[in-house]
């Protein structure tokens, strides 16, 4: 079991920066798939992000690609979005998601945990 705890969320100006933290429990963090995901209003959730248990590997949505980083501190349990140059269409309720499969990264039925979302404001 994993519990995934959502951070850094809050309102900010177009072209400014925001970084999300994701905690999580459990002992077996490293071997989880960590993606991130979001959820306008009216809107279906959609992916964000990804980065595979070592953090060698990662990939990102063309919407997001250039302007946001995913990283993880396995030590820490923890996965990061650095979020740059954000657009008002960037607003949204950001979750974190962990996957057990490591396959489909932007596939959000094959992610197994997920927290409980932060809210992320871009005002023009």
């Amino acid at each position: 079991q994993v519990q995934l705890v959502e951070s850094g969320g809050g309102l900010v100006q177009a072209g400014g920066s925001l970084r999300l933290s994701c905690a999580a429990s459990g002992r077996t963090f490293t071997t989880y798939t960590m993606g991130w995901f979001r959820q306008a209003p009216g809107k279906e959730r959609e992916f964000v992000a990804a980065i595979s248990w070592s953090g060698g590997s990662t990939y990102y949505a063309d919407s997001v690609k250039g302007r946001f980083t995913i990283s993880r501190t396995n030590a820490k349990n923890t996965v990061y979005l650095q979020m740059n140059s954000l657009k008002p269409e960037d607003t949204a309720v950001y979750y974190c998601a962990a996957d057990r499969g490591g396959s489909s990264w932007d596939d959000k039925y094959v992610y197994d945990y997920w927290g409980q979302g932060t809210q992320v404001t871009v005002s023009s």
